[in-house]
């Protein structure tokens, strides 16, 4: 059959447009040929078209090698009565050329050249049917009037006034994009049992919504160290708003919590600045009784900033991960961030890159992805939160401000007001408390979960929203995965029901490669992050840097890693902009993990000195084969930089749990080659600032997700003073107590060597000068009083008289300060090693339940430590989410 060139023409101009054209599939098939293009690719195209009986309708989409034909059915009915075989006619077409192409009697002529030209070039053939696809959809609950929101309220007795406002539990616009809670309600679990803590700005614990579920042996402020979290400034009302979304009563008050009957406690460390050591603190404060830990913050969505938890913080977590729930692991849920719009990315926040975080991004009430919202792949789910013109519906701050002491300042709104309510909480902060609520379900439900367990059901269940974006990818395993998604939408319903049949998983095993190091690649730290000197690596061309690494069956057995997980990146980059700098990681089975994208706003030339990326997009993969390390930057001739190093950590299930054993978080420097680091005090080093300050939870969010009004307003009742057990305080105390001893026997051991020293010289030089005397009868016919009444002659020896010398030593100290004018001594050390002085002042520190007070070499160890605490005041660097 012949093709109309003009039809070809007219072919050619779509390959440049790509504009689709009306399919007619009641008049035509149609199917979808790739081939390999060549340089006379419409010449080639009409040639394969004409062979096969058809005619090129264009290209398919934005596939570049595949493109549509097609043939009228009466036409394709005459040829298949022609060949009078049971196969499509275009099919049987390209078969025959494959039998010509391959037969060894054919001649070389044209016709065969031809034929194996075609072959060797298409590489794929098939027929485009139409067929329906299903929404993914929650399962409907029938033709019943309660599917509704008021229908739901009015089965299930809710009296919550804005219930049917919470269009993320039941969203009447959109039924398909909401938490899916009510029909695990239904099943009777409502998260009783359960205990979470909100690590935030305060909890206004006699808010009529969150009084009864208030947690108070379990919360503490960090800020001002008193018992109870309740919330100073006018707009602390953050930590309330999280905690209304999950555990708001039901009763006749604003809305209804995700596990309403779980128990929420409060830790107010955003309240102002926070050192490392409180910090660790609250992280685990409680963790046997807290499963949940809602953390809704971390370093400022700028799109300039590269930060993390500093050693105590990381060390904190993983002991929150190996003790806590009586070793199922403390659970951390993190907020993504909300810089997207400044190009900020979650692998560049060191909290929520962790393997020990869920990480939480946003999805809005139509299943859209809000730009403010952050991408990386440590984004593990997502959660629904505001977009498109919608916030989210909880509890608000109930009356005005408390000052330090806990007493009730005056406010413009005069008397409290149990029943506050919020129209406008935003952002990822929104996104993970919801996320909070649904693992507080799986966990009554299933209380032995572990950490681990709540991550695997994130990635088994989560579901696929907005299938057209792009940014989803099929990974190794079949899943889908998306930077901005991460593994789909938490559902409630489908989350809990795989949690009551999961199978735990087995205890947790990792690999640490060794560290691939570029061209001699050094780098050594100065006293903050921007004296990081580099040497030698590879410099970043026009076509970037690639490094390949091998993992081996081998490695995996003798590291008792049966499976992946998690993957922990560390590089080491220098560069004179960093956010030139794009970073990626490609497995063996060619699935891209875009560790890095360039930030525009960040200018900082301090590279990437051991930072650490994470990606959970390979998530099941078999990692045997090359791993390839790329690094690329903008072609910037003002601009460059060098890669140095890097390594990975692979993280999985254990192939023996006979074998398995708890990971303990190493001192990390970042020094390039990585080495053990001591444990040594720092001082005064800006790199490691131990006190920080969190800002304020609407920072970058567009105006769009503002709140539409201002709602401030904190509680009343009276604080319980004393610090709880092993706060810093209690800790201080046995620091300075043990430091006091150790001086002390350092003191003591080198005043013996001292005084040992001093004892053989004088003896040596008594004896030098006996020799001199010849005549001296021998030491049994000498009394001891004759040395002793002879000095002079002798010189001054040792043995002399020591009652003598305690006398000449208290009288010659007649006035000194220690001693009393009586001649009595008062207990106590003149070195400052020991102080049972009740007329000294006592150091100024704040004492914890049984402390004793500090002796005087314990006040100044506590003012070093004291210093470095209070280094850079006025950075505040992180930003409430």
């Amino acid at each position: 059959m012949k093709i109309a060139w003009a039809f070809l023409i007219s072919s050619a101009s779509l390959v440049v447009t790509r504009t689709p054209k009306k399919r007619f599939y009641d008049t035509h098939a149609y199917y979808a040929i790739e081939y390999a293009q060549d340089s006379d690719t419409e010449t080639f195209l009409g040639q394969i078209a004409n062979a096969l009986g058809v005619e090129v309708v264009g290209q398919a989409g934005e596939l570049r090698d595949v493109f549509l034909v097609r043939v009228p059915h009466a036409e394709l009915e005459a040829r298949n009565l022609a060949i009078s075989a049971n196969t499509d006619p275009v099919i049987h077409a390209f078969n025959m050329l494959e039998s010509k192409a391959n037969s060894f009697l054919s001649s070389r002529s044209d016709e065969e050249i031809f034929a194996r030209r075609v072959v060797s070039s298409v590489k794929f053939l098939e027929r485009q049917t139409p067929r329906s696809l299903a929404k993914r959809a929650p399962p409907p609950i029938g033709n019943l009037p309660y599917s509704s929101a008021l229908g739901v309220a009015k089965r299930l007795g809710v009296k919550d006034p804005l219930f049917t406002e919470q269009w993320h539990l039941v969203n009447d616009d959109y039924p398909e994009h909401m938490m899916n809670t009510t029909p695990v309600w239904d099943m009777g679990i409502t998260g009783k049992g359960v205990h979470t803590s909100f690590l935030d700005d305060g909890l206004d614990f006699e808010h009529d919504d969150l009084k009864d579920a208030f947690d108070a042996e379990n919360s503490y402020d960090f800020n001002e160290h008193h018992a109870l979290p309740r919330p100073v400034a006018d707009d602390d009302d953050h930590g309330t708003r999280c905690a209304g979304q999950v555990v708001a009563q039901r009763n006749d008050v604003c809305g209804v919590g995700i596990a309403y009957d779980a128990k929420a406690a409060g830790i107010r460390m955003l309240g102002g600045k926070i050192t490392y050591a409180d910090e660790a603190s609250a992280l685990n404060y409680g963790f046997q009784q807290v499963s949940l830990y809602s953390c809704s913050w971390g370093p400022r969505d700028d799109g300039k900033r590269m930060q993390g938890p500093g050693y105590l913080v990381r060390k904190a977590v993983v002991n929150g991960i190996n003790e806590g729930r009586d070793g199922k692991g403390s659970i951390f849920v993190f907020a993504s961030g909300n810089g997207g719009d400044f190009q900020d990315q979650c692998n560049f926040d060191g909290y929520t890159n962790s393997i020990y975080s869920v990480t939480v991004s946003a999805v809005d009430y139509k299943g859209l992805h809000p730009s403010y919202s952050e991408e990386c792949t440590a984004n593990m789910v997502v959660a629904y939160t505001s977009g498109s013109g919608k916030h989210i519906v909880s509890v608000g701050l109930c009356f005005g401000t408390y000052d330090l002491s806990g007493t009730k300042t005056t406010t413009d709104r005069g008397i409290r007001h149990n029943n506050k309510c919020t129209h406008g909480h935003s952002g990822t902060s929104a996104a993970a408390p919801n996320a909070v609520g649904v693992f507080a379900l799986a966990l009554q439900a299933r209380p032995e979960l572990t950490w681990r367990d709540i991550q695997h059901l994130c990635v088994e269940t989560a579901r696929i929203v907005s299938p057209e974006d792009n940014s989803w990818e099929r990974t190794a395993t079949g899943r889908f995965y998306s930077n901005k998604f991460g593994y789909g939408a938490l559902d409630a319903y489908a989350y809990v029901k795989a949690a009551q049949t999961w199978e735990l998983v087995k205890p947790q095993a990792w690999l640490h490669t060794e560290t691939i190091q570029i061209r001699g690649g050094k780098t050594h730290s100065g006293r903050d992050e921007d004296n990081y000197i580099y040497e030698g690596g590879e410099r970043i061309g026009s076509h970037g840097f690639e490094s390949v690494m091998t993992i081996t069956k081998e490695m995996m057995e003798s590291n008792n890693l049966e499976n992946l997980e998690h993957i922990d990146i560390r590089v080491w980059i220098s560069h004179s902009r960093r956010g030139d700098v794009e970073v990626e990681l490609v497995s063996p089975n060619g699935i891209t993990s875009v560790l890095a994208r360039r930030r525009r706003l960040d200018d900082a030339r301090t590279g990437f000195p051991g930072w650490r990326f994470m990606t959970v997009k390979h998530w099941g993969e078999n990692p045997v084969g090359d791993w390839a390390l790329r690094v690329f930057d903008q072609n910037d001739d003002r601009e460059g930089g060098k890669v140095l190093g890097w390594n990975m950590v692979l993280w999985g299930s254990s192939i023996d749990p006979l074998k398995a054993s708890k990971y303990v978080e190493p001192v990390v420097t970042d020094i390039l080659p990585p080495s053990p680091a001591p444990h040594r005090p720092v001082v005064d080093d800006p790199a490691s600032t131990s006190s920080t300050q969190y800002a304020k939870p609407t920072d970058n969010l567009p105006p769009s997700h503002l709140p539409p009004t201002q709602e401030n307003a904190p509680g009343s009742g009276a604080d319980k003073q004393p610090p709880p057990p092993g706060t810093e305080d209690g800790d201080s105390s046995m620091m300075m107590t043990s430091q006091k001893w150790y001086f002390m026997s350092i003191g003591a051991f080198l005043g013996l060597m001292t005084a040992f020293g001093l004892y053989l010289w004088r003896r040596r030089v008594a004896r030098t000068r006996l020799n001199e005397y010849t005549s001296l009868a021998t030491a049994d016919d000498i009394h001891m009083n004759a040395v002793v009444d002879s000095p002079a002659k002798y010189g001054p020896r040792i043995g002399r008289s020591t009652p003598e010398l305690h006398r000449l030593s208290l009288d010659s100290l007649g006035e000194h300060p220690l001693i009393e004018s009586s001649g009595t001594r008062k207990e106590r050390f003149y070195s400052q090693f020991l102080v049972d002085d009740d007329e000294l002042s006592p150091p100024t520190f704040r004492p914890g339940p049984g402390d004793r007070p500090p002796h005087p070499l314990a006040e100044a160890s506590y003012s070093v430590n004291r210093s470095v605490e209070q280094v850079d005041e006025n950075s505040p660097w992180f930003l409430i989410k």
